[in-house]
């Protein structure tokens, strides 16, 4: 490893294809679905036009205890079952808390308490606000949570950007380690988003898929019918260190992070710029800081939620760097589309596909429904024997563009 490099020494998740990594791993190359109808649990008596979304496929709440689970929102929830497999996974390392640090992004935080708190207000008062609601509430609350759980004390740090809240985390905790600052940074991502208002609000978007019929359908990034994303949930936390640390204290390292870059368009509040030059800039940074070549990446985990622009506009950014023959998968395919956690999620799907050497199919698609626009080689069944170099994008609103390159270790 160079000395710029950031070990990966733990992962953890829960997503809408398991409750862990290994099972969320299993699922996505089998080609399974997270999506289903989820109005009669969630979105109960909504009257939404559209009920599908992606959920957890394991409550969090049932993995804490019962009385600590009651005094956090479920994204709370989300980041603590994922930061508690990722520090297992790294061997529990012994870490002065004075050298630990936490990023944890989110997009909207903890939007379910919110909502329900306001409800309380109008409908029985305000002396029957929870006390709790405040820091059930903020959007801090996962990174604090879980800052709180190891006595991280070098900092705990929220980036929120949209989708690419999760992976700008990644990127702090890498200058963190780079800077000094820290040995260890628990990073990530969390969301839990699947209320009324927030399916509506991103209904009126026009950026939310309609195809209703099928839901484990309805997501499908690339394909020429493709008509927006599925709103999706869950977390993914990664435990990053220093070369030093990890090889001090004996590590197995999973891959190493070898490159970041952050853009942003400063173009529009949803729609991405029409040349692409935000995507090309986080992409070419990234490179840069890795100090790789764009023939050095075996594959592209892109962003890709669905919609019509969004997918587009990266396949531009792709081909303007790599060509038109990287392989590209599209993970949103499985998933939906976890927002603050995507990018955090599929830096873990990143990390096990350079350690396994293999690329995970993109659902929902075969070589009669790929866009011809796209001019990409877009993986339709799982490939094997890759080069073992990822770069992992994920795109926000707000013109945010997060790109991560991972490697072996």
């Amino acid at each position: 490893m160079r000395a710029r490099d950031i070990a990966v020494t733990g992962i953890g998740a829960t997503t809408p294809l398991g409750g862990t990594v290994d099972t969320t791993w299993a699922g996505l190359l089998e080609g399974c679905s997270g999506v289903r109808d989820v109005g009669p649990d969630m979105l109960q008596g909504s009257g939404l036009s559209v009920t599908i979304a992606a959920s957890v496929a394991t409550d969090p709440a049932t993995r804490l205890d019962a009385v600590e689970a009651k005094r956090l929102d479920r994204v709370q929830q989300a980041a603590l079952v994922a930061a508690a497999e990722a520090w297992a996974d790294a061997g529990s390392p012994q870490v002065d808390g004075t050298r630990l640090a936490v990023a944890v992004g989110t997009g909207v935080g903890g939007i379910g308490t919110l909502l329900r708190e306001d409800d309380t207000l109008e409908n029985r008062g305000q002396r029957r606000i929870s006390p709790r609601a405040v820091p059930m509430l903020m959007a801090n609350g996962p990174a604090a949570a879980v800052s709180i759980r190891y006595g991280a004390k070098a900092g705990s740090y929220t980036p929120v950007s949209a989708c690419s809240s999760g992976a700008e985390a990644i990127v702090m905790a890498a200058r963190l380690i780079r800077s000094g600052e820290a040995d260890v940074v628990i990073a990530g991502g969390a969301e839990a988003a699947i209320t009324p208002f927030t399916v509506a609000a991103f209904l009126q978007t026009r950026a939310l898929s309609t195809l209703i019929a099928d839901p484990a359908s309805a997501s499908r990034p690339f394909a020429s019918d493709r008509d927006g994303f599925v709103l999706g949930e869950g977390a993914g936390i990664l435990v990053l260190e220093s070369p030093e640390h990890a090889m001090t204290r004996g590590a197995t390292v999973h891959a190493v992070l070898r490159g970041v870059g952050i853009a942003s368009d400063a173009f529009h509040m949803t729609a991405p710029a029409d040349d692409g030059q935000g995507q090309i800039t986080a992409i070419t940074k990234a490179l840069n800081d890795a100090g790789m070549s764009p023939a050095e990446v075996g594959h592209v985990n892109a962003h890709a939620t669905g919609t019509s622009l969004g997918d587009l506009a990266e396949a531009k950014a792709i081909k303007a760097i790599f060509g038109d023959t990287v392989p590209v998968t599209a993970p949103k395919a499985s998933l939906g589309h976890l927002f603050g956690a995507a990018g955090a999620v599929e830096a873990i799907i990143a990390v096990r596909s350079v350690a396994q050497e293999v690329i995970p199919p993109t659902r929902n698609l075969h070589q009669g429904n790929v866009d011809p626009e796209l001019g990409l080689d877009i993986v339709t069944a799982k490939r094997r024997g890759t080069s073992p170099a990822a770069l992992s994008n994920s795109f926000g609103f707000g013109g945010q563009n997060v790109s991560l390159i991972f490697s072996k270790g």
